[in-house]
């Protein structure tokens, strides 16, 4: 067995608990009896890297007075490609065939079960490549099971909807990729008093940082960092994060190396420096970069716009100065209970002048208050401010924003309003009969992705005009982006953490106003009437 260079008991240890190293040895012994199963690496001993040896001695090898061990709960957050599968894996098959333990009871759980079958399937073959358990081991491989014969333990997968199912006597728990989950009530199930029963129960949460921060992962990461600052106490939690922090250089290859302890091990420095460099020339690409090989939380997996360069963009904009001019808007209709976005967009005048955006939103009245409470989002604040309207009730009232159209078109030369068929056919007809030219507008990827492409080139070279109205300005900062092989990007509503309706709307607006610029000759539109598809 190999030996850690440096091994240091870890200063989570409580005052009256001990370093047992022959328990340590042991759980070092049993890992490294098995395989790696993936790769170039496939069917090698499994040789702990020596960040792995560290967590299996501090989890495994302190103990308190009584011989049980310390920590019941491990969180380790580490970037991807560390190897934390194969660990995970490993950890799992200590707990159900050598922790000693009668019929222990070891899960799986993941976001979903195909996700926590990942960590499964590693352990199935590290059981196949290893003589001794093959020999004791019975593998359901359709039930997602691992039975161990001698002491009738078990490693079950459990399905999504497990956490109705209450009755567990959890001796192990893996938590793969906590921050994919849902939400907290599977993780509540197996961790709050379902390991009562056992001695030494051991939740094993493994994860890369995630994009929710109202998450049951990141209350976890919270209390993670609190405890390795010193802020607080819990002798049972042992916390591990490897990543780097919101100052640091995410470009420079020190970081690199600090967020990642397998770095030339299980990942090579060229795969990084790879992603580095595409996540320099593609804006889109740096928090995918962060999140998954810095492990730093960010607001969502890919988000689009560069906020430092959006916000680049908040000169002043005076709506009475606009007056008169040429503008095309752009109207994403809600749900009668959402938000409902009309974005005018103005082309410039003359070459130094920018593209000038001015929003307008809408929600329900009765729903502000809840809405805050339920979304943890300032609508009441941008409502006092001038910046979000509602309308009277529950459900946003249509005509109410007509009428506020209408009044926007007797101060601007509105020359089209694009739109989303979806949901508009009714107030489309009735901004028709004010005698507004509405055009149209498809979200697939053939109309969306020019003028979403421009936005962004528009906002780089600081194009654009926006005033940093708030409610666009969070809703700018929600955009996840769906592309298709061709290169071709649109916004992903459905991905997207957030409310997007106003950057739709922005889009759908300075496209007619990219295309039409400042011409008032009359519309095709006006020629031939609307085509309702």
């Amino acid at each position: 067995m190999r030996k850690l260079k440096r091994y240091r008991s870890t200063k989570f240890r409580a005052k009256d608990s001990k370093y047992n190293k022959t328990m340590a040895d042991y759980a070092v012994s049993f890992i490294e009896c098995l395989c790696h199963t993936k790769g170039t690496w496939a069917g090698k001993p499994f040789e702990l890297i020596d960040w792995q040896e560290q967590i299996i001695r501090d989890v495994f090898g302190i103990l308190k007075p009584n011989g049980y061990r310390q920590f019941n709960t491990a969180y380790i957050e580490i970037p991807k490609k560390q190897g934390k599968s194969e660990l995970a894996a490993a950890v799992a098959l200590l707990l159900c065939c050598g922790d000693g333990e009668q019929r222990a009871e070891v899960y799986g759980c993941a976001a979903d079960r195909q996700q926590a079958s990942i960590v499964f399937e590693v352990a199935a073959d590290m059981v196949r490549m290893c003589p001794a358990l093959s020999k004791r081991v019975k593998l359901l491989a359709s039930q997602k099971r691992i039975i161990y014969l001698p002491t009738h333990s078990f490693y079950q997968v459990l399905s999504a909807d497990a956490y109705s199912k209450h009755g567990f006597n959890v001796s192990g728990v893996i938590f793969d990729e906590l921050h994919t989950q849902p939400n907290r009530k599977l993780f509540d199930v197996m961790t709050k008093g379902s390991g009562d029963a056992r001695t030494q129960p051991l939740y094993f949460l493994i994860t890369t940082a995630g994009t929710d921060t109202h998450s049951i992962c990141y209350e976890t990461h919270q209390k993670a960092l609190d405890i390795i600052a010193g802020r607080k106490i819990d002798a049972t939690f042992y916390p591990v994060i490897y990543g780097a922090k919101d100052t640091d250089d995410w470009t420079d290859v020190k970081v690199w190396k600090k967020a990642n302890p397998s770095l030339g091990i299980t990942v090579g420095m060229d795969k990084v420096k790879a992603a580095c460099e595409s996540a320099r020339q593609n804006p889109a690409e740096e928090n995918a970069f962060r999140q998954l090989r810095l492990n730093q939380w960010v607001k969502q997996a890919i988000r689009w716009m560069p906020m430092d360069k959006w916000d680049a963009c908040a000169f002043p904009v005076q709506p009475d100065e606009l007056k008169g001019r040429v503008c095309y808007g752009g109207l994403d209709l809600s749900s009668t209970t959402d938000i409902t976005a009309f974005v005018l967009v103005f082309p410039p005048q003359d070459e130094a002048d920018n593209y000038v955006v001015l929003p307008y939103f809408w929600i329900p009245e009765e729903n502000v208050s809840l809405r805050v409470r339920r979304d943890h989002v300032p609508y009441d604040v941008w409502q006092k401010q001038g910046f979000l309207h509602t309308t009277e009730g529950n459900v946003v009232h249509y005509g109410y924003i007509e009428k506020f159209i209408e009044t926007m078109g007797e101060q601007y030369n509105i020359r089209e309003i694009a739109f989303d068929r979806w949901g508009a056919v009714q107030m489309v007809q009735n901004l028709e009969g004010m005698g507004f030219t509405v055009v149209p507008f498809g979200q697939g990827f053939k109309d969306m992705s020019p003028p979403t492409k421009e936005l962004m080139k528009l906002t780089l070279e600081k194009k654009i005009t926006h005033g940093g109205q708030p409610v666009l300005r969070w809703m700018m900062d929600n955009i996840f982006i769906k592309s298709d092989p061709a290169g071709n990007i649109k916004p992903d509503k459905e991905k997207s953490t957030e409310k997007i309706d106003g950057v739709v709307a922005t889009i759908m607006a300075l496209d007619r106003a990219i295309r039409c610029g400042n011409d008032t000759s009359e519309s095709v539109y006006d020629k031939r009437g609307l085509l309702v598809l």
